[in-house]
Parts: C-alpha cells; sequence; structure tokens
C-alpha cells in the first residue's frame, strides 16, 4: 500500500514536457500559454472527467442536454485557455495535451469547432461569417458558441453519397428534413450538417452544406434529439440521433461544393487534430505505466527492472515519438494552408497523408493504451485506480471518428492514384535524407521518431498492393497490430 500511495504523489504537475517537440515551433507567447495549459489539464479538467463520465449526459425534451456539473467545470478550464483560435501549431499542441485526460467531453467540442470555424473563414459569405464567426471564438464557456458536425445517416454510415436528409428551398433560406444517426456535441449551438438540395443531383455531387443554428429567436430549430447513444468510449460527451423537421439552415459555400467542403474542410481538420488526440492517450497511458512500474515491486525488485516489462513500455514510448513525428508532419502542412503559402504539391501531400496518419495513430493508441492496462496488472482494469480504462476506451472511439478503417484506406489510394505515385516518392525521399541527418550518438529517440513518419507512409503502399484485404494489413502492420 505505501507503494502506491507513493506512486500516487509522484504523478506529474504538468502534461507538458520542455523537451516536447512543439517547444521549437511555438513563439514565446504561444509556448507560455502551451504550458500554462498542461498544468490545468493535470489541475482542473483531469479530476473532473471520472464524475462526468460516470454521471453523463441526459436528453430533456427532446431538445436540451444536461450534464454533470463536473462537465462544465472542465469546459470553462478548456475554453479559458485560448485553443480555438490559436495557430495549427499551438491548437494542436493544446489538443495533444487535453487528451491526456482522455476525451474528457470536450476534446471532440474542441476538434468540430475548429472545424467549422475553418470552414466559415474559407468558404462562407462575408454575411455569413460576420453573423456566427464572433460567438465560436469567444474563449468565454459562458458565453460562447461550440460547433458539431452532423453528416452521419443509418442508411448511409461512411457513403454519405446515400443520405438523404433533404434540403427545401425557402426564400433566401433553406429548411432541413431528415434523420441524422451520429451526432456528436449535441449540445452545440452551431451545426455543421449535410443536406441533399431538392433536384440535386445523387451521391456525393449532390450534396450540400448547411450551417444550422440550435435556436432561432431563443426557440429549438425544428430538430428532436431522438435519444443519447450509450457508447464504449468518450462517455461524457452527449452523442445522439437528430431528427430535423423544417430546421433553418444557411448554405456554407456554393451549393454544388458542399461534399468538398465537408470533407476536404471539416472532416479533414478533424482527422489531423485527432491525431493528436491520439497521440495524447498514448503519453498519458506512458506516464501512468512508466510511473507504476518504479514503484511496483514484484519478485525483490521494481516492474521496471523486468525485461519485459523494460521491453513494454520502451515500445509504448517509441509509439508516442512517432505519432507526434507524423503528426507535426501534418501539422506543417496545415500551417502553410492556413496562411496561404502551400505549393499545389503541399495541398496534395496533406490530403494523402492526413488520411493515412489518422489510420495509423489511432491503431496504435488503442493497442498502447492496452500496453498501459497490462502495465498495471489487474488494477489496469480498474475504472477509479487510474485513466486507463477510460483511455482505452476512448481510444476505440478515435479509431472510428471521420472514417472508419477501411474508408481512410480507400481515399489514400484514390488520392495516391490521383496526385501520382511520384509525389510520394519525392516526399517520402525528403524524409530519408533527414532519417540520414539524425545518426550522431545518443540520438535513437530521433531517429525512431523520424521512422515514425516512413512507417506511417507504408499506407501509401497501398497503390502496389491494389486490394482492399491487403491494404488493411499492411496498415495494421504499420500500427503494430500485426507482425511483419
Amino acid at each position: 500500500m505505501e507503494a502506491l500511495d507513493r506512486w500516487r504523489e509522484a504523478q506529474p504537475a504538468t502534461f507538458w514536457d520542455d523537451g516536447s517537440p512543439f517547444a521549437a515551433r511555438l513563439d514565446p507567447a504561444a509556448l507560455d500559454r502551451v504550458r500554462a495549459f498542461g498544468e490545468t489539464v493535470v489541475q482542473e479538467v483531469d479530476p473532473e472527467v471520472y464524475a462526468a463520465e460516470v454521471d453523463g449526459p441526459q436528453v430533456h425534451a427532446g431538445t436540451r442536454i444536461e450534464f454533470n456539473p463536473a462537465y462544465h467545470r472542465a469546459g470553462s478550464a478548456v475554453w479559458a485557455s485560448g485553443v480555438i483560435d490559436a495557430g495549427a501549431w499551438e491548437q494542436s499542441a493544446m489538443l495533444y495535451l487535453l487528451t491526456h485526460a482522455g476525451e474528457a467531453g470536450h476534446a471532440c467540442p474542441v476538434v468540430c469547432t475548429a472545424g467549422l470555424i475553418r470552414a466559415l473563414r474559407r468558404e462562407a459569405s462575408d454575411e455569413l461569417r460576420e453573423r456566427f464567426l464572433p460567438p465560436l471564438l469567444e474563449p468565454d464557456y459562458a458565453l460562447c458558441h461550440r460547433g458539431s458536425q452532423f453528416l452521419t445517416e443509418i442508411q448511409g454510415g461512411s457513403d454519405v453519397g446515400a443520405n438523404t436528409t433533404e434540403a427545401v428551398p425557402d426564400g433566401d433560406v433553406w429548411r432541413l428534413h431528415g434523420e441524422k444517426w451520429f451526432c456528436s456535441v449535441a449540445d452545440a449551438d452551431q451545426f455543421v450538417v449535410t443536406a441533399r438540395p431538392r433536384g440535386a443531383a445523387p451521391g456525393t455531387r449532390g450534396i450540400g452544406c448547411f450551417l444550422v443554428p440550435r435556436l432561432v429567436d431563443g426557440e429549438p430549430n425544428g430538430f428532436t434529439i431522438e435519444r443519447l447513444k450509450d457508447k464504449v468510449g468518450t462517455r461524457a460527451l452527449a452523442t445522439g440521433e437528430f431528427t430535423f423537421h423544417g430546421a433553418l439552415a444557411y448554405p456554407i459555400g456554393a451549393l454544388e461544393d458542399g461534399f468538398r467542403i465537408a470533407a476536404g474542410v471539416v472532416l479533414n481538420t478533424s482527422r489531423w487534430l485527432n491525431a493528436f488526440g491520439s497521440a495524447g492517450l498514448m503519453r498519458r497511458a506512458y506516464i501512468v505505466a512508466e510511473s507504476f512500474s518504479r514503484y511496483r515491486e514484484a519478485f525483490g525488485r521494481p516492474l521496471a527492472e523486468h525485461p519485459l516489462v523494460h521491453e513494454n513500455l520502451a515500445v509504448m514510448r517509441a509509439e508516442v515519438s512517432a505519432a507526434l513525428a507524423s503528426s507535426l508532419e501534418v501539422t506543417a502542412l496545415v500551417e502553410r494552408i492556413d496562411a496561404g503559402t502551400a505549393s499545389d504539391d503541399d495541398v496534395a501531400w496533406f490530403r494523402i497523408l492526413v488520411n493515412a496518419n489518422k489510420l495509423v495513430t489511432s491503431l496504435a493508441a488503442t493497442a498502447v493504451c492496452r500496453r498501459g492496462i497490462e502495465a498495471l496488472g489487474g488494477n489496469g482494469t480498474i475504472e477509479d485506480f487510474s485513466p486507463m480504462p477510460r483511455l482505452w476506451r476512448d481510444a476505440i472511439v478515435f479509431e472510428s471518428w471521420e472514417g472508419t478503417h477501411n474508408v481512410l484506406v480507400a481515399q489514400v489510394l484514390r488520392d495516391v492514384g490521383r496526385f501520382g505515385v511520384e509525389l510520394v516518392h519525392e516526399r517520402v525521399g525528403e524524409i530519408d535524407e533527414l532519417q540520414r541527418a539524425v545518426e550522431e550518438p545518443g540520438s535513437a529517440d530521433g531517429r525512431r521518431a523520424v521512422e515514425g513518419i516512413v512507417r506511417t507512409l507504408q499506407v501509401t503502399r497501398l497503390l502496389e498492393v491494389g486490394d482492399d484485404e491487403s491494404a488493411r494489413q499492411i496498415a495494421r502492420r504499420s500500427a503494430g497490430e500485426e507482425p511483419a
């Protein structure tokens, strides 16, 4: 018991690490904010998550969501950090730190709001942007608007082209009718909803992208929440099934660009940040497992001194480095795209890498969190002993968010075929040069991190494989899920 007490007392006061690869990429002001947020997650967010999950969200009167007060206390701390209006490097660093607490009920709202902000900034009319963007940028949790994205329908799933929710013109606005099957951030103030304008073409070509405010003149805007989902993970987050019956809606961009906006802007923002969420889950699992292994003794010595335990911890640490390495490569592309300095090749490379990276990092997170549970033995399965069960449950959900394994693999195949394997070879060559440059003594961690980028890019071998089953095997092998 004394060893367990010492272990609990030794937990970190911050999740920020001055040796983090983010440090060199943040200006001094952003670095101060990120460093402070690392403490906030430990002191103000993480302690609230257990209560927010055990006493989870409830729907009332078909339109209103109620949460345990712990949920809102955590949300106030998250929004006050400024994560919503941060630049690409700062936002990804904060999302990484936040998910050390698991999804925590607020990682998904942060990501969905970020996607909506990007869509409004890039695609919306001046009128729509001026009306709906300011409350999304508000850092006061009591005043802010949060965004969500409702794309999935029961008959469509990942096949967005099969969606049947209809948009009917009503003067200068539109009215939505139909059902959405998987609606996370069900309490959001602004919804991104895909719908087919009446008379539009079938398939994804006929899909429009709409902004739907939750309230109109203070009243619910033509929707009913049929129920909330009972999910394996992300249990503090309200995820529901919605029916729209005449909801007021505004197009984001041109109607014919709806699918491009929903997938290329909103979903790709989520896929980019999802990878940092997976990395955050992994690093927290490593922190807990490594510290437990130092304090817990078995057979006369600390667990960490047993070779198999040492190997397990080394694999966990390497996977964190690999996930961060490849995700930072994606962030560099996001920063150039946001700044308007990205080349056509940069944009193409982003399309390929954001999907490959989301897939491989999410698979790795589930495997690493499972390793963390094993490091604690039976204690690792106890919900109130450590965050390990929550991290593992959330990692499973992260795998399916913004595209299942098959969908992401198929998208990588299409994009490599569209933009050319030469682009892939060129970018992999750049990474090979970087890898060769990291050869000085003591640089094993650096080499392993660089190798993570290359490993992520194994997914691009799918072009040579040519069938879905082999594609899945390569993806899972890249994440350590199957033997080579």
